[in-house]
């Protein structure tokens, strides 16, 4: 296995007898079908449901839960988290100590059978990605390289690969990979999700990007012909990811018009575990 350490990211920790009630009604994973063991995806949204702070998220001890986030935007979280506390019977910390680590499998390694490593169901089983929360490490890789394999499956994470409070958890597959509970109770922003769920309205979807040669830098506009059609987030070399919208990506497959980002040419995928698909239908030049 390889492992190494992500610097940029901090542990939360939700503790008390109303931890999971408090955060059931607050995010988007479904805390009822998380297992001990497992760190998901999940989000806090602004109440039009759009992205106000993402992270990974798993059970700890008998009733608490670890939130792992962006080390920029930890401090917010916390106050966010205690704005909603109110009076509910929990404690919400910063874990100074605690190392943000993850494992995954190289060609000739199973899977980790390490006490306190957790699978990262953000990817598909077979990638065998597990996450920890340690007190000190002992890295056997680098961050970057951590991120060369999340991008080559599509998992975005804000900063690089979007800006919070501009994407629909749809535009990054969490309907995909468990970062949404539909079948949940209320939580912030989740009408709007919800509708665009059943009403089968998401555009915007997380596509795996590949060029010929390198990549530029996250940001950069992909257009079709003259048309944009979405945003590059992160990349490693010639491979990166982007949040484009699926029918205008359609439209241009469909009239062969070149796809680029900035002045390199790029082809488009959907990742595998993704069950998404392009529109069968064109659709007209409006905004969703």
């Amino acid at each position: 296995m390889k492992t190494a350490q992500l610097e940029t990211r901090s542990v939360i920790v939700i503790d008390g007898p109303e931890a999971e009630h408090f955060l059931q009604n607050l995010i988007t994973t479904d805390l009822d079908s998380l297992p001990a063991g497992e760190a998901r995806p999940g989000a806090l949204l602004t109440p039009q449901g759009k992205i106000m702070f993402d992270f990974v998220i798993s059970r700890r001890g008998e009733a608490g839960f670890s939130i792992d986030c962006r080390n920029d935007v930890v401090d917010d979280l916390v106050r966010r988290l205690t704005m909603y506390k109110l009076r509910a019977k929990v404690t919400i910390s910063k874990q100074e100590q605690e190392l943000v680590l993850v494992q995954w499998q190289d060609d000739s390694s199973g899977s980790s059978t390490d006490s306190g490593w957790l699978s990262d169901r953000r990817f598909p089983a077979e990638a065998s990605v597990w996450r920890g929360y340690f007190a000190d490490a002992a890295p056997t890789a680098t961050a970057a390289e951590f991120d060369v394999l999340r991008l080559s499956f599509g998992i975005a994470e804000s900063g690089v690969d979007y800006p919070l409070s501009d994407a629909y958890p749809h535009d990054i597959l969490f309907d995909q990979n468990g970062g949404v509970g539909f079948r949940k109770g209320c939580y912030v922003g989740q009408e709007v999700v919800s509708r665009m769920h059943h009403r089968g309205t998401a555009r915007r979807r997380i596509m795996l990007v590949e060029a010929m040669s390198d990549l530029p830098g996250p940001g950069i506009e992909i257009r079709a012909a003259d048309r944009a059609i979405g945003t590059l987030g992160g990349a490693a070399g010639r491979r990166g990811l982007a949040i484009v919208r699926i029918d205008r990506v359609k439209d241009a497959l469909d009239s062969g018009a070149a796809i680029t980002a900035g002045d390199v040419a790029i082809s488009l995928s959907i990742p595998d575990w993704a069950s998404y698909t392009l529109p069968e239908d064109k659709t007209g030049p409006g905004e969703a």
